[in-house]
Formats: structure tokens, sequence, C-alpha cells
């Protein structure tokens, strides 16, 4: 089985091949350059350098979110219109599971972190030896988040490529409780995606939508008019 992974949640973009249990190749770039342009002649070089045709592959994983709107949509876009194209199963993986894996074996919590602007991140704990969900995804108050994570009182990994944002409020609330994955651990890898993948079912390509985990502003702003209009 040939599975090809990706993600681009968020400004990093991860693709890579796995064939069973081997990587063939993977590819992870931290530039903020546009996914659009770039994805798929990325996933076209990739396998053109592994000589992976489209018809061998069997499998099909994407990152779900949470993260940006338009990187989500990118990736699941292109992961669906493969999918339906090459009758093949689709799975799909929490963005946030994904960075949380390159802390998997740590004993505590692991914390994958994406900036959401204005104090706010997505997050959510991961147990650090099964990856189970703790405290699932969300869309968050990043310092209340960090408060309630304090009070269960283990030892927390954090995780991603926005921790140079919050690494300093993180140090005031958990203190010594806080840990930090190296640099080079911090961008999501595909293999990763691909493994996760590995461990769940098929969505429905037809039914298969992105978690957002927030609203975006159109509709934020639409439901504050709602409410502002008498009943």
């Amino acid at each position: 089985m040939i599975y090809l992974g990706i993600d681009t949640s968020n400004y990093p973009l991860a693709i890579a091949l796995m064939e069973d249990q081997t990587v063939l190749i993977e590819e992870t770039t931290n530039l903020k350059i546009n996914h659009s342009l770039t994805a798929m002649p990325a996933i076209e070089e990739m396998m053109k350098k592994a000589k992976v045709a489209p018809a061998d592959l069997t499998h099909i994983a994407v990152a779900e979110g949470p993260g940006s709107y338009t990187g989500i949509r990118i990736g699941l876009t292109i992961a669906k219109t493969l999918a339906w194209s090459l009758k093949i199963p689709l799975h799909m993986v929490s963005s946030l599971k994904v960075l949380a894996a390159n802390g998997q074996s740590f004993d505590g919590l692991v914390c994958p972190v994406m900036d959401a602007r204005r104090g706010t991140a997505f997050t959510a704990l991961y147990d650090g030896k099964t990856l189970e969900p703790v405290v699932g995804d969300q869309h968050s108050d990043f310092r209340e988040f960090l408060n309630k994570a304090k009070t269960i009182g283990k030892p927390v990994l954090f995780t991603g490529a926005d921790l140079v944002i919050h690494e300093g409020l993180i140090r005031e609330v958990l203190g010594g409780m806080a840990h930090f994955s190296a640099p080079q651990n911090r961008l999501p890898r595909a293999s990763n995606l691909i493994v996760l993948a590995q461990q769940s079912d098929a969505q429905d390509v037809h039914h298969a939508v992105p978690e957002y985990q927030r609203i975006t502003e159109a509709e934020a702003n639409y439901n504050k008019q709602q409410e502002g209009q008498p009943s």
C-alpha cells in the first residue's frame, strides 16, 4: 500500500509518500508561500522523484485542520480530488494531532500550538505515550487554556512553529512544568500524518469537510447582526 500524505493546514507545507511502513520520500518547507501555487507542483515533483505514478497510490491522508482557513481548504481539495479521481480511500487526521506526534513518548502531556492571533491559539493536550486526547482540539484564549493545563498537574511538552510567539506566556503560567521541543521538531511531518491515518477509518469523499474549530469572521459578523435584530 502506498500512502500520499498532505498537510497544508498552516504555513508549513508537509508532504510524504510511504509504502507500508517505509518512508519513500518526505518534504517539509517552512516558507510563507501560497499553498495554492506550490502544493500540487510539490506533490507532482515528489512523486516523480520517488518514481510513483498516481495509479500506484492506494490511500490519501490529509490534515483536516484546525489552522488556516485557506490552507486547510487547499489541502483537502487536493486530497478529495485525488481520492475521488483515483477511487481510493481518503483518511483525515487532526492537524494538531499531527504536530503532537512530534512529542510521542514524552512522559506527560503534549501540547501542539498554532497561533490564531489576538491572544488565542488552536491547541489541545494529548497523552505523550498514547497520543490519545486529554483535552480536545479547540480554539481558545491561550492564557485560559494554559491555566487549565496547569491544574492537571503533569509536565507539558509544547510543539509547533508558533511557539516563539507564546513561549514567554507559557513560561509565565507553567514555569518548570513547561518543556519545549527542539526547533527541528516543531514542524508538521507528513510521515506522522500517514502513520496516524493508517490507524484511522476512511472518510466518505463527498462528505469530508474541514475541522476549523472556529467560525469565519463573516459568520461571526452575521451572528452579531442576527443577535441585534428583534425577535
